[in-house]
């Protein structure tokens, strides 16, 4: 949902519900430890949620077509990936592994970190935060196919509700011939295992 649909609070209106939410929790806003707090939370909030101010799929619209006759896969692993569970508004935390099998251009290893980072800071699930990095990859460098494997712990399930402390969500999309071609696909997965142990 884009900006334009959303009317964005005023700071002082998100610090005001940060006070009714420690009030909520049984706390006083006026207590000195936590006079702070609502605009320390909303700066917070800013950062942890940027991805809302940029659209990720820029970082990969400066490519390079000097490849050198390169035609392996690029695979870039254990991204840090911090993003909110849209159901909670708790944080999930991990690594992705992204990969991509050039076709004729490349581009410069960190945009992949940063479109991992713009998708990632938004409240979602990671199975859709795994579909669109790998779509923005497929839409914008037209590679011969993409892979993109996350694994992360939840905090929804590990610090309340089943209480699983430890227990991983792995999600993976696989396009093109990352997807179709078996030798692609087993070696873009042993990359990734690899990454993994």
């Amino acid at each position: 949902m884009s900006d334009d649909m959303i009317q964005r609070p005023t700071q002082e209106e998100a610090e005001a519900a940060v006070r009714t939410l420690i009030k909520w929790a049984g706390d006083d806003p006026a207590r000195e430890g936590l006079l702070e707090t609502p605009a320390r939370v909303v700066k917070a909030y800013r950062e942890l949620f940027a991805g809302y101010e940029a659209d990720p799929r820029e970082y990969l619209e400066r490519t390079f077509e000097e490849v050198g006759g390169y035609d392996e896969l690029v695979v870039l692993r254990d991204i840090r990936v911090v993003s909110f569970c849209e159901h909670h508004m708790l944080p999930f935390l991990g690594k992705a592994h992204v990969g991509y099998l050039p076709a004729d251009r490349v581009v410069g290893i960190s945009k992949l970190a940063r479109v991992v980072n713009g998708f990632a800071r938004r409240l979602q699930i990671q199975e859709k935060l795994t579909a669109e990095i790998a779509d923005a990859i497929q839409d914008i460098l037209k590679p011969k196919g993409v892979g993109v494997v996350i694994v992360s712990e939840h905090s929804c399930m590990t610090m309340r509700g089943v209480n699983t402390p430890g227990s991983r969500l792995t999600t993976s999309s696989l396009l093109g011939v990352v997807r179709d071609d078996p030798r692609t696909r087993q070696e873009f997965l042993e990359l990734v295992r690899n990454g993994e142990r």
